[in-house]
């Protein structure tokens, strides 16, 4: 299971990083394109969204095993560890409910509503494979909340989002500049 949880890690972040790397270089070659040449790509702007799109939903499932989506836990300073810990069980319950919801409806959609004759407009790639995203990141999503609980109460371990990680670091290592050197250098 680790085995598969690790290959998965590595497959979400290499085709988040693919998909941004090709919405880059398709935005960059028709801004190039049409001011160099006064042509442009005819479905590059198509592929560019669509790639965005993916790379968004893809980057929220990644957010979500890293822990990193916002969450409002400033009220929680004053209140006892257990009624955090209780409130984020509903949270993740109620979010876990509502991907549900919304994996059934984008089946629903992608699977049986929509037909292979619905294409885009000048790829002409049926509209059913770039909607397919919509239930694979909710479930994926789903995998990852109940993987983080699992690890967060089963297995004990300690999940810190990366930006409240990176604070803790800064706080600990302070300013790598010292002010009297940029003082002393004329530096502002």
């Amino acid at each position: 299971m680790r085995i598969f949880l690790k290959c998965l890690d590595n497959l979400e972040n290499y085709l988040c990083q693919f998909l941004l790397v090709v919405f880059v270089i398709i935005l960059f070659a028709q801004i190039m394109l049409r001011n160099l040449f006064s042509y442009s790509i005819p479905w590059g702007d198509e592929l560019a969204t669509y790639a965005f799109v993916w790379f968004a939903y893809l980057g929220a499932v990644y957010a979500t095993r890293m822990s990193a989506h916002n969450r409002v836990t400033f009220q929680f300073r004053f209140l006892p560890r257990w009624v955090e810990t209780a409130c984020g069980v509903l949270t993740d319950i109620i979010w876990i409910a509502f991907n549900a919801v919304f994996i059934y409806y984008s089946y629903d959609f992608v699977f049986n509503k929509m037909n292979l004759f619905w294409k885009s407009q000048t790829m002409g790639v049926p509209m059913k494979y770039f909607y397919l995203i919509l239930p694979l990141a909710f479930t994926a999503m789903t995998v990852r909340i109940l993987q983080t609980n699992y690890l967060k109460f089963v297995r004990k371990e300690d999940i810190v989002d990366p930006d409240s990680q990176a604070m803790q670091e800064l706080k600990q290592t302070g300013p790598s500049v010292n002010d009297d050197d940029q003082r002393g250098s004329g530096t502002p």
